[in-house]
């Protein structure tokens, strides 16, 4: 049996352009799919916002599967990120139903779980690179490609170009200036006086642990206190 929610994914869809992610899109899917109303209440209990959440998630479980069968052995890692942001943005079939969304998670209520979205594809993207940091780094690679998966996103949803051809040369402008900052923090460590002069921050966040990957109480993350 076909998931319920699945269901009303798809029934929802056609009308989101229209009337975004409401109640309203929320009532017609219910009619459309033919899901009982105190079921597809039960399954999505604040409605559309729970599609919409969905429909992003959606999205995250597609660029997996097409970023576990790309060969990314010739790239360089730079080029590994953009390739699986843009793959990400390639699984996207309906850019109103994206444009739709950002406008609801823009809202304040709503934020939160925006955010949290943004957060949970740019560590999935991590995750499948083989990302192994298990200090301060693993908040501030996800912090920075957040900042650059927003920026590209709001660029492509008013991108007309060609196979948006701008998207591709605006993310990789904004990697490449990522990548800068890494060069400088490079630099800075290799100073000894100012690698002195950060020995003190570079041992707090050296104590900020990540959260334990299969323990549902370490969230956002775990200090680890020093030893006597």
């Amino acid at each position: 049996m076909s998931d319920p929610k699945h269901l009303l994914l798809d029934a929802a869809l056609p009308h989101v352009p229209f009337d975004g992610w409401t109640e309203a899109t929320f009532k017609a899917a219910v009619s459309d799919s033919s899901i009982e109303p105190t079921v597809a209440r039960a399954v999505c209990p604040r409605g559309a916002v729970d599609l919409a959440v969905a429909y992003h998630q959606q999205g995250d479980t597609q660029m997996l599967a097409a970023l576990k069968s790309a060969d990314l052995n010739e790239m360089r890692f730079r080029d590994r990120i953009a390739h699986a942001v843009r793959l990400r943005l390639e699984a996207v079939e309906d850019k109103e139903a994206v444009r739709r969304a950002t406008t609801l998670f823009a809202l304040p209520h709503h934020a939160p779980e925006g955010a949290k979205l943004i957060w949970a594809t740019v560590d999935q993207i991590w995750n499948a690179l083989g990302d192994t940091s298990d200090d301060f780094n693993w908040y501030s690679k996800r912090m920075t490609l957040s900042g650059v998966y927003s920026a590209t996103v709001l660029f492509w949803l008013g991108d007309t170009s060609e196979g948006h051809a701008a998207t591709w040369a605006f993310l990789d402008r904004r990697i490449d200036n990522v990548m800068q900052i890494e060069k400088v923090k490079a630099q800075v460590n290799k100073n000894p006086a100012l690698s002195k002069l950060m020995a003190g921050p570079n041992w707090l966040m050296g104590r900020i642990k990540p959260p334990a990957r299969f323990s549902k109480g370490d969230f956002p993350g775990s200090w680890t206190a020093p030893r006597d």
